[in-house]
């Protein structure tokens, strides 16, 4: 389990990286050339962005590494540390400090995720699970998903578009932890030919590229105020769950909802604090006319 939560940390770190550098990419571009393909083909054209893909790359691999050697409600949660690590790297890389409102947001996120998973104590279930489970999972999923999609087209720029099509990313990326689990598992039993032929492992590359097309509207749409904290609360909420219905695995319940909830809130509170500093006002605020 320590394996994993040292690749779940470099993970969070290396999501990081790419979401300030596809922020700084993603506010250079026209709002027109919201979700269609000329995003990504913009964006390409950017060598920041670019510098962004390879720190997701990255994360990719040591996501993967993570799932192998552990449980997807113990490795997902830790991604909620990405949201204050994204804004200590945007500090370090336009030369800013973090002021005490964002350093007390540090402190509560840090330990509220570890009151949360320390009360949680997240078991191990299967590695693998079948599609009696996989279909009505998969059909919630990509249901909700189209949903917030039309509600963010709806909207015009702002907070709530952002924050819909960051929820819609979130669900991506859950979504994609669980397939990649599975994945690995199909890796390890069956090796290569195996992997490659299995349908989770097109089905995570589907699902994380769908959670990046949407994580480039959302920080396109809105300040990062209104994504990030929706993205990373909704990636661990909903992988937990998905950890419990489609592997089996257990948190605590009963008395040990109290702290569990206590930590969710104060890590929400966390995320607040730090999204509504200045210096994450001034640095990751999307500009105000892009045409």
């Amino acid at each position: 389990m320590a394996v994993a939560v040292v690749c779940a940390l470099l993970a969070a770190v290396s999501n990081a990286l790419a979401t300030v550098l596809q922020r700084r990419a993603a506010s250079t571009v026209p709002l027109s050339k919201g979700f269609s393909g000329s995003l990504i083909t913009s964006l390409a054209r950017r060598p920041v962005w670019l510098g962004g893909m390879a720190a997701v790359m990255a994360a990719a691999c040591f996501q993967a590494l993570a799932l192998y050697n552990g449980a997807l409600s113990v490795v997902q949660p830790i991604f909620v540390l990405e949201l204050p690590t994204a804004l200590l790297i945007a500090g370090l890389i336009f030369h800013r400090s973090l002021p005490r409102q964002g350093w007390a947001g540090v402190a509560c996120i840090v330990v509220g995720v570890g009151t949360a998973l320390g009360a949680a104590s997240p078991t191990a279930g299967s590695s693998q699970t079948g599609m009696v489970r996989w279909i009505p999972v998969l059909v919630l999923c990509g249901a909700v998903t189209v949903l917030l999609i039309g509600a963010a087209l709806r909207r015009p720029a702002g907070k709530a578009r952002a924050a819909a099509f960051a929820l819609g990313a979130a669900i991506g990326y859950a979504l994609t932890a669980a397939l990649m689990k599975s994945a690995a598992y199909t890796w390890d039993t069956r090796g290569p030919v195996g992997f490659f032929t299995a349908w989770q492992t097109y089905g995570f590359a589907l699902a994380g590229v769908t959670a990046l097309f949407l994580l480039e509207n959302a920080l396109q749409s809105g300040p990062i105020a209104a994504s990030q904290p929706v993205l990373t609360m909704g990636d661990a909420v909903l992988s937990i769950s998905l950890g419990v219905v489609l592997y089996g695995e257990r948190i605590r319940t009963g008395w040990w909802l109290v702290p569990e909830l206590a930590g969710a809130a104060v890590t929400l509170a966390g995320a607040l604090l730090l999204t509504t500093t200045p210096m994450a006002k001034s640095l990751l605020a999307p500009l105000p006319d892009r045409t």
